[in-house]
């Protein structure tokens, strides 16, 4: 299994909202992340719903800068594809 393939594995969640973020997320963004940037996300998706429904919904703060910029840069994913920022 590639290391793509396993993080789009680990980003189906017990949560619906996690699932379609990270999903729209891994699908547009994934090929574009450096190792740094790849090794960030898989931290992140290796974390339990709770917490990481709490990072990107900024209600706890990330352990590293490479976290915060990926939780940024997902959180943008939030919107329904297509609308205004």
């Amino acid at each position: 299994m590639s290391e793509k393939a396993r993080i789009r594995w680990l980003c189906r969640r017990g949560m619906k909202e996690l699932d379609v973020l990270l999903e729209r997320f891994v699908s547009t963004e994934y090929d574009d992340l450096d190792e740094r940037e790849q090794a960030g996300l898989r931290e992140l998706v290796e974390m339990e719903d709770p917490d990481l429904y709490a990072l990107v919904m900024g209600r706890m703060e990330p352990e590293t800068a490479v976290q915060a910029d990926l939780l940024s840069r997902i959180r943008q994913y939030q919107r329904p594809q297509g609308t205004a920022r």
